[in-house]
């Protein structure tokens, strides 16, 4: 059976939407954010991709390929990537196929944050999985990382789409894809694509004078490690000065009995709290 890049509307993600993405793998949500949004976004992120260093001499062994410029630390930088990292169709998405599987007194956590703009002459990424790190578990394997793609400009088939590899994420290791089960995940800006950590993905070519313009949200098991170091990437100084719930998504508080429960300095009366009590049921 052919199973392609499902596309549907936001008000659609809680109903067959969460189904589509469990057979699929992979998910477009058309109409998410607004223009003002977008444009707010650039201005918020313009320093850190200013300051993101360009690659023109390409090496094709590299994971990254040049042409590419890559912002990290977004929470750290913009309000607008701070809304989309709490924005409640993610939570959605997170809750149906992370949550279970934190157990009890856990919860999922933002793994990477990062603005990515493709330029012209950019190659073709090589296809992997989020989940490769996490080796120890052999593929196919359980939900461990939900990662969505924040269209800010419109993605082509021609200016470096997102390519995937829909229902991968059930293949065993061994499976390759053949040519014509990698699909490009074309959608205008606004949409958010999102796919499971097993799914077989990568950016593709651009081959257009035009750079495409995304913004990486990945979530993951609040027992894993993160890839990006989200304590670093967001200071205690900054960190402070966000919601509960958002210093509880970088991973800022207790995560169950892992986490902030022993360190010089902790005065924190609700960390306390909570470590005390999390280790009391550990």
């Amino acid at each position: 059976m052919d199973i392609g890049i499902p596309q549907i509307g936001i008000t659609e993600v809680a109903n067959h939407g969460l189904d589509l993405l469990e057979q699929s793998g992979c998910l477009v949500v058309n109409g998410v954010t607004t223009n003002k949004e977008r444009t707010t976004l650039r201005a918020q992120l313009a320093d850190v991709m200013a300051a993101a260093p360009l690659n023109t001499a390409d090496d094709t062994g590299e994971f990254y390929p040049g042409h590419t410029k890559r912002g990290t630390s977004l929470c750290a930088h913009s309000e607008t990537a701070r809304d989309f990292v709490m924005h409640p169709m993610a939570k959605t998405v997170c809750d149906h196929f992370l949550q279970p599987n934190c157990g009890p007194n856990c919860r999922y956590q933002l793994h990477v944050s990062a603005a990515v703009e493709i330029g012209p002459g950019a190659r073709q990424q090589m296809l992997h999985r989020e989940e490769d790190p996490f080796d120890y578990f052999p593929v196919p394997r359980p939900n461990m990382i939900v990662a969505s793609m924040w269209a800010i400009t419109d993605f082509t088939a021609d200016n470096g789409a997102t390519l995937l590899v829909p229902g991968s994420h059930q293949w065993p290791a061994e499976r390759k894809p053949k040519p014509e089960e990698i699909q490009c995940a074309e959608m205008p800006a606004g949409s958010v694509l999102f796919w499971l950590g097993g799914t077989l993905h990568g950016g593709g070519a651009n081959v257009t004078e035009e750079w495409r313009y995304g913004v990486i949200l990945t979530y993951s098991l609040g027992w894993l490690r993160q890839e990006e170091n989200q304590s670093l990437a967001t200071p205690p100084d900054i960190a402070s000065q966000f919601s509960r719930e958002l210093q509880d998504m970088l991973g800022n508080t207790a995560n169950g009995a892992l986490g902030f429960h022993f360190y010089a300095g902790m005065d924190s009366e609700r960390d306390l709290r909570i470590s005390e009590a999390s280790l009391a049921q550990s």
